[in-house]
């Protein structure tokens, strides 16, 4: 297939549709109408000789061909936009919009009171934060970036560990008052357990105990599994029954005597926190900048 012009820009809207969701808004990003961004799609299409996009009234999404077309082509659009900034001499340039799939949990806890210095430092940036129970498919989704707790996304995307977090058992006074306060973790086979289910499988987390090299698995029953971390949260501060927390979540509720820590001696186990990226292209500016940011708010 020969090379022509015709053929970058056809990429250039099919990349501005995936991103934005619709042709309407793609022909706004790109100062054209909507017709316009229409035919391009249809030569295009008809350029590489398969449907790339399913059109309904409602939604516009990528055909199982797309989908393979656009995460061929779309690392090396970026490395394109990358060769162009740094030969426009600004490669180190924070701007446009950045589109993030970031951890619930994180973002309340560490980064939201951040933003605004954030936002003032890169006055040129439009920062979208989407906060998802699963990481899902970041270029179908139209996602730059991944900042999520995860241990098995590793094999799938370009993964930068950021930083690990301890794993504590905890309880709120009231709970321990009421049901007693366990020595070991053994133990808790006679207490309430409050699960958090795992996105990827459905099913709860696994509670495990680390000590000095030692792992204690241990299969607990428990009335109560939830998927929302503020409500177990919640569910603990209010004495539902004992949990399992992100250290660095629960220290400030340690730290105000509103959680115990339970089996300090045990808490062994470390969860980590990754950046996670849909290509091994070097990302962009405004990408890095994100991620060093990240970086510290976990200091």
């Amino acid at each position: 297939m020969a090379f022509d012009g015709r053929l970058l820009a056809g990429l250039s809207v099919l990349a501005a549709v995936v991103e934005s969701g619709s042709f309407v808004r793609a022909a706004d990003a790109l100062g054209l109408s909507s017709s316009g961004v229409s035919r391009a799609i249809a030569r295009l299409e008809s350029r590489v000789g398969v449907r790339l996009l399913d059109r309904t009234t409602r939604s516009v999404s990528l055909t199982d061909e797309g989908r393979r077309f656009f995460e061929q082509v779309s690392p090396l659009m970026a490395g394109i936009e990358e060769a162009a900034t740094m030969a426009s001499g600004s490669a180190g340039a924070v701007r446009g919009r950045l589109r993030v799939n970031v951890d619930p949990l994180f973002l309340r806890v560490a980064v939201a009171s951040r933003l605004p210095g954030f936002l003032a430092r890169y006055p040129d940036l439009s920062l979208e934060l989407i906060s998802r129970d699963s990481i899902g498919d970041l270029v179908a989704d139209g996602f730059d970036l991944a900042v999520r707790f995860t241990d098995s996304a590793r094999d799938t995307y370009v993964a930068r560990k950021l930083f690990e977090t301890p794993v504590f058992t905890v309880a709120s006074p009231a709970y321990l008052e009421k049901h007693g306060h366990p020595k070991h973790p053994w133990e808790l086979a006679s207490h309430h357990c409050l699960h958090f289910r795992n996105p990827q499988n459905g099913r709860p987390f696994e509670w495990e105990f680390h000590r000095k090299g030692e792992i204690l698995p241990l299969d607990l029953g428990g009335r109560l599994m939830m998927s929302d971390p503020e409500s177990h949260t919640a569910a603990i501060l209010a004495g539902a029954g004992i949990g399992q927390h992100l250290a660095f979540s629960a220290q400030s509720y340690i730290d105000r005597g509103e959680m115990v820590r339970l089996f300090p001696e045990w808490d062994g186990e470390t969860y980590p926190l990754y950046a996670l990226y849909p290509s091994r292209h070097l990302p962009p500016a405004k990408v890095r900048a994100f991620v060093d940011f990240c970086l510290d708010c976990t200091g």
